[in-house]
């Protein structure tokens, strides 16, 4: 007995040591080196370096000048282009089952949240937040909906191979006029119809510590009911006393114009759209808050990435139907049915419309920009036109096509939206999360040049693409058999 006494304190002991042991020796360290290394703040540094330990980047300069520590693994990217991870604040993730071509909410499990993270994983992006997401809520009436806590605990996880994420919580609209397509969605944000229902809702709200609070303007062409001036105002009122900010799909330049005089931070889609035209009114009102520091980031997703890709519709296809990138994600069925046969139905007038609303909707996206807003990623993903994590490539060529250089675009899905979803990542920069896509080309030359991706490292370890892409092929044809 006494034998078993000094053997079990003795373990004990060691297991009180171990962790110590442990914590005490060095993290392994690994130089990169050779790369031209857009850091994400504008910034190029050719033949550069950097060392990432403790899945942090340490120091980032120029070959033979940065010091990695004694033991050091290297990496040789010579040739190479590295950039940081994309940010996307605007993604419905969750309810879609890829393999299957369908939506419901019993799909919302962290099986799939996760299979879904990991698809922008593979694609190079490194965060998203998601918008409209699955969360148990007061509905307003003294009882609460049986959805569950699932977005609220997965952002606290990190998930070795898929991006961080983030919850903007359920959205809030007029009751039946918030996210519509599949009616797997329509009645996941608050439904709100009085102002004190909106203030209620917002203290519930908010007891999500939410991102943000996602709200839906949009009478969707007169078909439906929306939110009016006294209601968002009141939604505003009482979130800023809450400090939480607020983020809205709207469409009409008069409820734009109230929204920035109340001081609404995000706009997911482009804030005046659908026919409507910015005027000088709007531009000094964002003018005014910029010089007054009066809530002055102001931001928005375009999401013109469906209205961009559609330009290019008609007897033409697009090569970007053909990329590696795509369709080692994608069933070549899938992509034929979302995209390739719609596009070559495209009537001649069909294409020229298509070419008229993006010139307009980007025309107002880069005025607000010129006026103190800024552009950021966000690909209103989670449907099923909806490219997962694809998209977010297709964003950067369509912020392109509106006027904006590939730096441009490139600082917005990056350093700005990192510092909008407060995620430390979004630059090669010492101190930051070494969150970074190898490339094989320079998308400085040419923003199409983000999807050619080498290798992409979350959290200084390299996502395993090959066996995602694998495993998703095989849902595919698993799928297609049945």
């Amino acid at each position: 007995m006494v034998s078993f006494r000094l053997a079990f304190a003795a373990l004990l002991v060691e297991a009180a040591v171990a962790p110590n042991l442990a914590h005490s020796q060095p993290a392994r360290a690994t130089l990169y080196e050779g790369a031209r290394i857009i850091t994400g703040d504008g910034g190029i540094i050719e033949n550069g370096a950097f060392v990432v330990e403790n899945n942090l980047i340490a120091r980032v300069g120029r070959r033979g000048e940065v010091a990695a520590p004694a033991g050091a693994a290297r990496v040789d990217l010579t040739g190479k282009t590295v950039m940081p991870a994309l940010v996307d604040l605007h993604g419905h993730l969750g309810f879609q089952n890829l393999a299957e071509g369908n939506m419901s909410k019993e799909m919302f499990t962290r099986e799939n949240l996760i299979d879904h993270l990991q698809r922008f994983a593979y694609n190079g992006v490194g965060a998203v937040v998601g918008v409209g997401d699955l969360i148990a809520r007061s509905d307003l009436k003294g009882g609460r909906t049986p959805w569950g806590d699932l977005p609220l605990r997965m952002r606290n996880e990190t998930v070795p191979g898929a991006a961080q994420y983030k919850t903007a919580g359920p959205g809030m609209a007029w009751p039946g006029s918030g996210a519509q397509g599949n009616p797997s969605r329509m009645d996941v944000s608050y439904g709100v119809s009085t102002p004190d229902e909106a203030r209620a809702a917002v203290r519930d709200y908010a007891a999500m510590k939410p991102m943000f609070i996602k709200i839906w303007v949009d009478d969707r062409e007169g078909a439906k009911k929306t939110l009016t001036p006294a209601l968002y105002g009141a939604i505003l009122d009482e979130a800023h006393k809450l400090n939480v900010p607020v983020a809205v799909h709207n469409v009409k330049l008069m409820d734009a114009k109230a929204m920035f005089l109340r001081g609404m931070e995000g706009w997911l889609h482009v804030p005046v759209r659908a026919g409507d035209d910015i005027d000088n009114d709007i531009i000094n009102i964002v003018k005014d808050r910029v010089a007054k520091n009066d809530r002055p980031v102001m931001w928005m997703t375009p999401s013109l990435i469906t209205a961009w890709m559609n330009t290019q519709g008609g007897l033409q296809r697009p090569s970007w139907l053909e990329d590696p990138l795509l369709t080692s994600t994608y069933s070549r069925s899938d992509i034929e049915r979302f995209w390739g046969v719609p596009l070559r139905e495209m009537t001649p007038a069909q294409v020229v419309r298509a070419k008229a609303v993006f010139a307009e909707d980007a025309h107002n996206a880069v005025l607000l920009r010129a006026a103190g807003m800024k552009i950021v990623g966000g690909t209103d993903t989670g449907q099923s036109r909806h490219l997962m994590g694809f998209f977010n490539h297709m964003d950067l060529e369509s912020q392109v096509a509106m006027g904006m250089t590939p730096m441009e675009a490139i600082i917005g899905a990056t350093r700005d939206g990192a510092a909008i979803g407060k995620f430390n990542s979004g630059m090669v920069a010492a101190g930051r999360q070494a969150d970074f896509i190898v490339l094989d080309a320079n998308p400085i030359d040419y923003i199409g040049n983000t999807r050619r991706i080498n290798k992409v490292y979350l959290r200084g370890t390299e996502v395993p693409r090959g066996e995602f892409a694998r495993r998703w092929q095989t849902k595919f044809k698993t799928a297609a058999a049945r």
